[in-house]
C-alpha cells in the first residue's frame, strides 16, 4: 500500500508496506522495523506474541520518543498491562493498531514535529 506524505527530507518516511517488507525515505526493508525519525532499524519480531519490552529495548535507548506506534500485524491486538509499564518510566506510551494504521499515524504525527517511532511487523 502506498502512502504519500510531505515530511523534512532528514526524516524517515513510511512510504509503502506489504509483501512482507516496507518501503521508507527510499529504501526498502524485508521484514519487520522499528522506525525512528532519524533512523529505521531491523526488528526481529515476526508476531504480535514475539513483542517483549527486551524487544523495544532500542526504542528506550533512544531517548526523547513520547509515543510508540505498534504496528501488530493485519489486525489490532491489545498492549499488555506488563509492556506498558516496562515503557512508561521512560516517558514511552505505547499506541497499538494494525499496521497500516500504525505507518499512516506515525508519518502524521512527525510531519508535525512529534517525538514518535513505530514498532512495525510485516504484513503481506
Amino acid at each position: 500500500m502506498q502512502i504519500s506524505l510531505a515530511a523534512p527530507k532528514d526524516r524517515q518516511v513510511i512510504e509503502s508496506y506489504g509483501d512482507l517488507q516496507f518501503k521508507i525515505s527510499g529504501q526498502r526493508y524485508q521484514g519487520s522495523v522499528l522506525v525512528f525519525p532519524d533512523r529505521t532499524e531491523l526488528w526481529p519480531v515476526a508476531s504480535f506474541a514475539d513483542i517483549t519490552a527486551e524487544s523495544l529495548s532500542a526504542v528506550v535507548a533512544s531517548g526523547g520518543i513520547e509515543v510508540l506506534f505498534i504496528g501488530c500485524g493485519p489486525r489490532m491486538a491489545m498492549i499488555s498491562p506488563e509492556l506498558r509499564g516496562a515503557l512508561r518510566p521512560h516517558g514511552i506510551s505505547l499506541e497499538a493498531m494494525d499496521t497500516g494504521a500504525a505507518c499512516r499515524t506515525y508519518n502524521v504525527l512527525l510531519s508535525e514535529g512529534r517525538a514518535v517511532a513505530a514498532a512495525l511487523i510485516a504484513v503481506e
